[in-house]
């Protein structure tokens, strides 16, 4: 299934996305799309109902990151080794974590504001996982059982806040606006193997990142088996697993975004999204 959430923000409702890409409306049989919502039986229940039998919206909407009220935001630094490469930084020996304030989290064709203090804005398409059922201490091999779906971040950082000064990554990486998701959750039935899927992002028409899942150098039930053995996943978490070589910061001369840019991100599977960055209000 993909699952969506559209409509204003703050007040979105939830939705999917049938076969032949139409939006039709699942409010009448789900509140929203929460971590709560995220458990095998609501899945499945939702999953047997005849999208056919479900209002189709056709008037044009604005999409919602598909999961309302996340838990942790957890982040993957230097997943890709060329990504290392470019950032001056050792490939790592273990999953390099660190967190995004769940308050940055954005819809997937929001603008992103230019907020005072900002220097050097840079992007980053991601792969997100959601977790859908509890993980603590979990094998690699029973990882992917406890992921819900896959969804696109764009992983937006502010480099001077991330690692200049005193650094400390969460500082460059949490700022409202600094977390789009969507445009939705793919279930895991419909994507059973995260580490096959291209993905690529634009800024203003050209081509800045290009790269396929298969690169990482820690896999998506690696990085979910060594997360939870030393804290709980839970439904509703959102662990975004890193990105590929093209970013800003690694460019001779370094290129960052500034008001007036878009970028135009994808992942194979997971849709697209389109952000603008604009002058703060």
């Amino acid at each position: 299934m993909k699952l969506v959430r559209y409509g204003m923000k703050g007040a979105e409702k939830p939705g999917l996305i049938d076969a032949d890409g139409i939006l039709r409306d699942l409010s009448h049989h789900l509140s929203d799309i929460t971590g709560v919502t995220l458990d095998d039986h609501t899945l499945g229940r939702i999953a047997r109902i005849d999208p056919a039998d479900l209002y189709p919206v056709e008037d044009e909407v604005r999409f919602g990151a598909p999961l309302a009220r996340i838990g942790h935001f957890i982040a993957i630094g230097l997943n890709y080794a060329d990504h290392a490469e470019e950032s001056g930084m050792p490939i790592p020996a273990e999953p390099v974590v660190f967190s995004k304030a769940p308050s940055c989290v954005t819809g997937p064709d929001d603008d992103i504001a230019y907020h005072a203090g900002i220097t050097k804005l840079d992007w980053e398409v991601e792969l997100a996982v959601v977790i859908g059922r509890r993980a603590w201490q979990v094998d690699e091999a029973d990882a992917l059982s406890h992921v819900a779906g896959y969804t696109i971040c764009n992983d937006i950082s502010e480099r001077a806040w991330q690692l200049e000064g005193t650094g400390q990554w969460i500082k460059g990486k949490s700022a409202p606006g600094f977390g789009p998701l969507g445009p939705w959750l793919v279930t895991t039935e419909e994507l059973d193997n995260p580490q096959t899927l291209d993905l690529w992002l634009d800024v203003n028409g050209e081509r800045m990142q290009a790269g396929n899942t298969v690169t990482m150098i820690f896999p998506v039930a690696e990085i979910i088996s060594y997360l939870s053995r030393q804290m709980s996943l839970e439904p509703g978490d959102v662990i975004t697993t890193g990105t590929p070589p093209g970013v800003g910061m690694g460019m001779s001369p370094q290129k960052y975004l500034k008001p007036g840019d878009t970028m135009k991100l994808g992942i194979e599977g997971l849709g697209e999204q389109r952000q603008r960055i604009v002058p703060a209000g």
